[in-house]
């Protein structure tokens, strides 16, 4: 499997479009590397590029961006609202397919190494690329901004990792790691008072916010902060006080499961030595950083997040949460919007959120799902949200065949050529019956007597779909099973050696011919179990189509059973052959008496 890797640099340039073609321009020179989004802030004065590729291109693709943004962008006159301190402000790198964590810390460190050392610029690594753990959060190694980077460079705990400890005025510094898929996630509100969007920011991030007590109702912030005193130790989320931070930390890890200590040290505390500082709060969300700020391009306040591990804490969670606080304050959310590109996961997971609170059912095609959590979530209220370009990993079925019209497929299958044959025939029949099953179920999902059932019916709903799904993509697979068997024909024959090496390479590809099609039986003999569990559902209304389904079905198993049966002799394995007979009969077996109590549940239910 292939190494696949994002990369998603930042740069100090949201408002010169020529500079940042000029940028992209670079990153798509090396071939071997997709550029996937391109999103310019004016206000920000920051853009955001994804691209992605194997390691080798993509390292090279960075450096040249970072190259081409250290010629162009001149720091000392930049400003914006987003924090930053470089010209290519951060250059992360993230494994998609294939790729470790480790793989992409390693190619920080080459990256970051060749920035340093090539181009003049200091180079500080971050999170799983971080060379100490105090440079793990990307917060601290940027605090102090473009502004404060000189006087940090002279200070010992701040050398850079790579390049010189000196202030490069032009370039500023970079940092460079590996991390997790990282979704810049904003949400607008119905007010220009920057205030209201950090009163939510706070509430729900992870660092959480000062203690306050007092005129806390309904905006937080107004209220009084409280400070830790000798001998007196508020907990920052109840009334509780504690005479020592010790106790106070007991009491935490019991109430809340969670060490108090490594808190306050996560938000720069000291937690030996807090007399006089500010108690916190806890946020309400792990992986999530927020603030508030003011976009001028759509005229509102917004909370802008990073959501640092999706699996966790997702876009829905956020929404949802900052709808809630929001209402609470009499304030609106209009809608949201994702900064660059995000995993096809993160959009099924909250589609199916909202489907699920809707009581719909979640076993829909992708598409259908993911449109779910477009509308639910706001992102195309702001701006058009393109799911081809911004939803990476988005299912396709991208083979010839199946992209065709119906009559241009059948026409194809009525020619004067072997494929597509009978075992694609016979995929798309099992297709078509997980489809029907799938119907049957969601049809059936929404009405009363079914409530009880409705976990149950999603499962089932969502297994049709994943298979009717992997028999759409055996339509086209099958036209290529034998690709093996005519590269073997192929083969050189003019010596005793090259025949038997021919030989042996047909037999394999026969028996991978073979193999193919086995699989589109397996499926089918699947999707009869789907169509017996939506027969018995048993919602009459559309009994027949379960009926149907169970019949396209068995008329995969038994065609593509007929493909591999064809194959099995060239293979010239006695012990191959024999145990899939046995497998073929069980299949035949199986399929027949699966269908046949189908059928009889579909005469039933006609009550003639």
């Amino acid at each position: 499997m292939k190494k696949i890797i994002e990369c998603v640099p930042n740069f100090s340039e949201g408002r010169d479009l020529s500079v940042i073609k000029q940028i992209t321009d670079a990153i798509e020179s090396v071939q071997g590397v997709s550029l996937l989004d391109v999103d310019p802030g004016e206000s920000t004065n920051r853009t955001v590029v994804t691209f992605i590729g194997e390691p080798e291109p993509v390292k090279e693709a960075a450096f040249r961006a970072v190259q081409k943004a250290a010629e162009l962008i001149d720091m000392s006159k930049h400003s914006g609202e987003h924090a930053r301190f470089g010209a290519t402000d951060v250059c992360p790198f993230v494994p998609v397919a294939g790729a470790t964590m480790e793989d992409c810390a390693e190619i920080a460190r080459i990256v970051g190494k060749r920035i340093g050392e090539e181009l003049g610029i200091p180079v500080y690594l971050y999170e799983h690329a971080a060379s100490t753990p105090e440079r793990n959060n990307l917060a601290t190694v940027r605090s102090g901004e473009y502004e404060g980077l000189e006087k940090k460079l002279a200070r010992p705990e701040w050398k850079p990792d790579f390049g010189p400890a000196r202030f490069n005025a032009k370039s500023g510094a970079t940092a460079v790691g590996a991390r997790e898929f990282l979704i810049a996630y904003n949400i607008n509100l119905n007010t220009t008072d920057r205030r209201y969007a950090n009163e939510i920011a706070y509430e729900i991030r992870e660092r959480g916010r000062w203690k306050r007590e007092g005129n806390t109702s309904p905006f937080y912030y107004k209220g009084e902060v409280q400070y830790f005193e000798d001998g007196k130790f508020p907990d920052g989320n109840s009334d509780f006080v504690a005479a020592s931070f010790d106790d106070l930390a007991e009491y935490y890890r019991a109430e809340y499961g969670k060490d108090l200590r490594e808190r306050y040290e996560s938000i720069g505390l000291d937690p030996d030595n807090l007399s006089g500082r500010p108690v916190y709060k806890d946020g309400l969300f792990t992986q999530l950083k927020a603030i508030g700020w003011v976009v001028e391009d759509y005229q509102c306040a917004q909370i802008s997040i990073n959501l640092t591990n999706y699996k966790v804490t997702s876009m829905h969670h956020a929404v949802d949460a900052s709808r809630k606080l929001a209402a609470e304050r009499g304030i609106v959310v209009t809608g949201s919007e994702v900064v660059g590109v995000v995993p096809f996961d993160a959009m099924l997971k909250s589609g199916r959120h909202y489907l699920s609170g809707m009581m719909k059912s979640t076993g829909i095609p992708a598409r259908d799902i993911v449109t779910t959590a477009v509308q639910s979530l706001g992102l195309a209220d702001v701006a058009e949200f393109d799911i081809d370009k911004k939803v990476i990993g988005m299912p396709s079925q991208d083979g010839p065949l199946v992209n065709m019209k119906v009559t241009d497929f059948v026409d194809e299958v009525s020619r004067d050529t072997p494929a597509p044959g009978g075992g694609s025939i016979a995929a798309l029949s099992g297709a078509i019956g997980s489809a029907l099953a799938s119907m049957v179920v969601n049809l059936s999902v929404g009405k009363g007597e079914y409530d009880a059932q409705y976990g149950e019916l999603c499962e089932l709903a969502e297994r049709a779909q994943a298979i009717k799904d992997q028999l759409v993509r055996a339509v086209d697979e099958d036209t290529e099973a034998f690709n093996e068997v005519i590269a073997g024909i192929r083969m050189p024959k003019d010596t005793p050696e090259q025949l038997e090496v021919r030989a042996k390479a047909i037999r394999a590809g026969y028996k991978t011919a073979a193999e193919v099609p086995l699989q589109t039986a397996k499926l089918c003999r699947e999707v009869l179990d789907l169509c017996q569990q939506a027969a018995d559902i048993g919602n009459e209304a559309v009994m027949s189509d379960a009926g149907v389904g169970a019949l396209m079905a068995r008329a995969g198993v038994q065609g593509a059973i007929h493909y591999v049966r064809i194959n099995l002799p060239h293979t010239k394995d006695e012990a191959f052959i024999a145990e899939m007979k046995r497998e073929l009969g069980a299949l035949l077996s199986e399929s027949k008496s699966v269908c046949d109590k189908i059928q009889q549940q579909v005469e039933r239910s006609f009550g003639e």
